[in-house]
Order: C-alpha cells, then sequence, then structure tokens
C-alpha cells in the first residue's frame, strides 16, 4: 500500500493519536513538515490518503502551501482518494470544495460536549454513539461545502463535522493524546487565563481527569479511523 500523506503546520500539532493507529494497523505514512519548509507536493499519486492536522493559521492567509493544499483536496476527491481533516485540515477541506471559514463568535478552547445528528450518514461514521466529549481549540468554523452532511454539532459551533462519501472534515480534535493537551496548554496558558468565555476552560479545567478524558476520546477517534482506513488503496 502507498503511504498515507499526513500534514503537519505546527510542530506541537502533529498526527497524535492518528499516528498511533496507523502504526497499529500497519498502515505507513508520511509526515510532511509543512512548519519546516517543506513544500506540499504538486500530485497525489504516491499516496493511498490525505491526512491534514491542525495549525494556528487560517485558511485565508496568503501562505504560498494554501493553495497546494487546496489543489490536492481537490485531486483527490475527483478520483475517490479519502481525505481526513482535523481543525485547519477540515477548515481546508471545506474551503477546497466551495465552502467559507469565516471567525467564530467565540473561541471554542477545551473539553466539550459535541452532539451525533440522528441520521443514517452520521449513523454510518458513529454508529449508536449519540454524544460524547471532544476537545477543541479554534477560533474559526467552516459552512459546510456542496454535498456536504454535518455529522457532528456543539453548543457554540453547528458544524463540528462533515462527511462527502468517504472523506471526513472535523472542526474539533479527535486525535489528542496526553501530551499533546499538555503542550497547547503551555503554549496558550496566558490566553487561557485571559479569555473570559464559557467556550473557554481554564487551565486546570483542561488538565482534570485528563488521562480518562483521552482514553475515551481515543476510542471514538478509532471508531472514525476505522471507518476512513476502509477506503485505502
Amino acid at each position: 500500500m502507498k503511504p498515507v500523506a499526513i500534514f503537519r503546520h505546527l510542530p506541537i500539532e502533529g498526527p497524535g493519536y492518528f499516528a498511533t493507529f496507523l502504526d497499529n494497523n500497519h498502515i505507513p505514512w508520511r509526515l510532511i513538515k509543512i512548519d519546516a519548509g517543506e513544500n506540499p507536493p504538486t500530485s497525489i499519486d504516491e499516496f493511498s490518503g490525505l491526512v491534514f492536522m491542525g495549525g494556528p493559521m487560517s485558511v485565508n492567509d496568503d501562505l504560498p502551501w494554501i493553495e497546494l493544499s487546496l489543489s490536492l483536496i481537490r485531486q483527490a476527491v475527483a478520483v475517490d482518494m479519502p481525505i481526513l481533516g482535523h481543525c485547519l485540515g477540515g477548515q481546508l477541506m471545506a474551503k477546497a470544495l466551495g465552502g467559507v471559514v469565516s471567525p467564530s463568535p467565540v473561541k471554542e478552547m477545551g473539553w466539550g460536549k459535541v452532539t451525533v445528528p440522528n441520521h443514517p450518514i452520521a449513523q454510518e461514521w458513529f454508529g449508536d454513539l449519540t454524544t460524547f466529549n471532544s476537545f477543541h481549540w479554534h477560533g474559526e468554523s467552516f459552512s459546510l461545502p456542496q454535498g456536504a452532511t454535518c455529522i457532528l454539532s456543539s453548543q457554540y459551533c453547528e458544524n463540528q463535522a462533515f462527511a462527502i462519501d468517504i472523506h471526513l472534515g472535523m472542526q474539533c480534535h479527535v486525535e489528542m493524546t496526553e501530551r499533546l493537551v499538555r503542550d497547547w496548554c503551555s503554549v496558550a496558558a496566558e490566553e487561557l487565563a485571559s479569555l473570559n468565555q464559557p467556550s473557554a476552560q481554564s487551565l486546570e479545567e483542561i488538565e482534570k481527569d485528563l488521562s480518562e478524558r483521552v482514553s475515551a476520546l481515543n476510542m471514538v477517534a478509532e471508531r472514525l479511523y476505522q471507518k476512513w482506513i476502509v477506503h485505502l488503496k
């Protein structure tokens, strides 16, 4: 099997549990370090799937790699190569396919409940799961691109995830590990302390019962990733 391409946009926003999942399932992958100056490839031919991680930038920024990433997403959709997006990655998918990414009314940072709507497409991805506690870390959100179906929502963000056939774009972060959570909190400690919004938790709230929360989220991610890899060729 050709490797899965994983695009990283910030050193501390790596693939996390997704990399563990691929290794456990003996699926090869290649990390493309956009943050280290590595350019996206111009073609998808050497990969079996595309995965885009998060990052602090906006898909609306004038950065040279953004248009290249949007082109890769469109190429993959055209040939039914599975695409997976986490936060910024989901926003890239939405923009590439005709959606709009814009500032959210509030920043959503920390743990928060997400709800799975009661329809067949959502149930294809989540099974009998109706709600779970996910991790959030965003100040922008996406509208649904043409042909997409919303499969996850939260109190502060209506479109937490969308599906288009075999492709999955998420606003929330299901890839979290304890290390990722602690690293992000360390970098954003001042911002977390300054935000006075119910949608943004304190450092203490985020790290409370961290091991149990991450383990539960890993189980949800496992379900989503397991469905996604079925379409790798």
